[in-house]
């Protein structure tokens, strides 16, 4: 009587299985991608609660971390998704990296401007939408990446260390990480497939 339960919950486990995509081994890759992902979104998660529960407002710059952090975690999802060969993981490696480069280098800006002197600062300027709309896009950027006396008002400390200089450790951490686990191949990807 035992065999036959075993047999039949054999049978039911392959169908399962051959059923449902997930139950098969996941790769390190693949789950790497997803981990950065989700720090992503919970890292958005958490500008956005600060923004509407705590009343924290962004300043340019702190937009611009977003859309990076944004654009990275979209990145992230879709390695994820598409799970490619060793050239397409490549590519999925060099863009991640761009992208937390890109990120890293507006929060290197606004770190920079947090610690000026008060007599250095930039000039207040007119809003970002303000902005976007009077001038063509070449000054929009230059700008914006300029930042204004706002982006140095400091409202927010975890651990002694400011929102951008956390941001810039996250850019760190995720650009490097997910550059190394795309880059190298995928021992698991043959077993999957």
């Amino acid at each position: 009587m035992t065999v036959v339960f075993s047999v039949i919950a054999e049978i039911s486990l392959n169908q399962i299985q051959s059923r449902y995509y997930m139950l098969k081994p996941i790769s390190k890759r693949r789950l790497a991608n997803l981990l950065g992902f989700l720090i992503c979104t919970g890292l958005m998660a958490y500008a956005y609660y600060s923004q509407f529960h705590d009343g924290l407002e962004p300043c340019v710059l702190c937009i611009f971390q977003r859309i990076a952090v944004i654009i990275l975690g979209l990145l992230f999802f879709v390695a994820f998704l598409h799970h490619p060969g060793k050239i397409g993981a490549r590519i999925y490696s060099i863009l991640l990296l761009l992208t937390a480069a890109t990120g890293s280098a507006v929060s290197i800006r606004h770190i920079y401007i947090q610690h000026l002197p008060a007599y250095m600062l930039p000039p207040c300027g007119p809003g970002l939408n303000y902005m976007f709309k009077s001038l063509p896009l070449n000054k929009f950027i230059i700008r914006a990446f300029t930042g204004t006396a706002d982006c140095s008002i400091i409202k927010w400390h975890f651990l002694g260390m400011t929102l951008p200089e956390w941001v810039l450790i996250w850019f760190v951490l995720l650009g490097v990480g997910g550059f190394l686990v795309n880059w190298r191949s995928d021992s698991l990807r043959t077993a999957i497939q």
